[in-house]
């Protein structure tokens, strides 16, 4: 198999907690994602699902232990990371093509060069003919497809995703799960038959390797996790580690509509579940005792 994309090595993180005490949100964390692989995790609420995210992103540095990306330690947000958060990033001044061109221009991009790109990835998300609407002329799911194209326009070899669903009704949420993986399995086409070549725009690095991003994502519904992954992690009750690793053996491409209905889809959700279920209760215990 191909070497790790990203590696997290007995990763352990620590805040300053109340009182004047440490909180550890996660500790001795071991993770590996490979390229194009999408792995998503799962565990109690408050467990450091977010904080391993931060990690991997270098917007939080590990306290002990390592977090590595193609293979260095992470000092810094490496290149190639896309972050989606639960909350959208949309300026609301801008429409839906420039808030979408936002990120090629501070990538260096002319302002043409950047609504062209912007303009495929708005047609992507299918938001064709919305170009000119503003945020608030929105619903709240044509905004996380906004958000889901900002994101995607800078072709991420890394995509993180923090519950990026969770707000929308479940008729939505699963038409994005469904826009997801349509997008993610064009993400990394090559410009031609070649492939393979890094372009860059004002010292910008755009990945062309024929590959799909690689992709982290969080998400407190046990359904949406098997429908979109490759994998499933489950992180135990805080401070989090890892306590089971599950493949998801269906076969892409898939309907989240009609793999639900699958015996193969009940078998996996019931084999997971049996861990996940051990480590909610032991959260709610431990938050049970702090209360008394």
């Amino acid at each position: 198999m191909n070497h790790p994309l990203i590696e997290l090595r007995s990763a352990t993180k620590r805040f300053p907690g109340t009182g004047g005490g440490i909180h550890t949100a996660v500790k001795n964390l071991d993770l590996e994602v490979h390229p194009g692989e999408f792995v998503s995790v799962v565990g109690p609420t408050g467990c450091g699902k977010s904080t391993t995210l931060s990690l991997v992103s270098g917007l939080e540095p590990a306290s002990a232990g390592r977090t590595l990306v193609r293979g260095k330690d992470v000092d810094g947000i490496p290149d190639g990371i896309g972050y989606m958060f639960q909350q959208d990033a949309v300026l609301p001044w801008k429409s839906v093509l420039d808030n979408v061109a936002l990120g090629p221009r501070l990538r260096g991009a002319s302002k043409s060069e950047a609504r062209e790109k912007a303009s495929v990835w708005v047609h992507k998300v299918g938001l064709a003919g919305f170009e000119t609407y503003y945020p608030h002329q929105l619903s709240g799911g044509m905004r996380k497809r906004v958000a889901l194209a900002q994101t995607l326009v800078n072709d991420p070899e890394i995509l993180l995703m923090d519950e990026p669903f969770s707000a929308l009704d479940v008729q939505t949420r699963q038409l994005m799960q469904d826009e997801l993986l349509r997008v993610w399995a064009g993400t990394g086409a090559s410009d031609g038959p070649g492939g393979g070549s890094l372009r860059n725009h004002g010292g910008a690095r755009e990945r062309r390797d024929g590959h799909r991003a690689a992709v982290i994502f969080v998400t407190h519904d046990l359904e949406e996790a098997i429908v979109l992954a490759d994998r499933v992690v489950v992180m135990t009750a805080s401070p989090a580690t890892v306590c089971g690793n599950f493949t998801v053996a269906l076969d892409r491409p898939r309907d989240v509509e009609e793999v639900r209905l699958t015996t193969e889809f009940r078998d996996i959700y019931k084999e997971i579940w049996e861990t996940l279920r051990d480590e909610v209760e032991a959260a709610r215990a431990k938050g049970a005792s702090r209360v008394a």
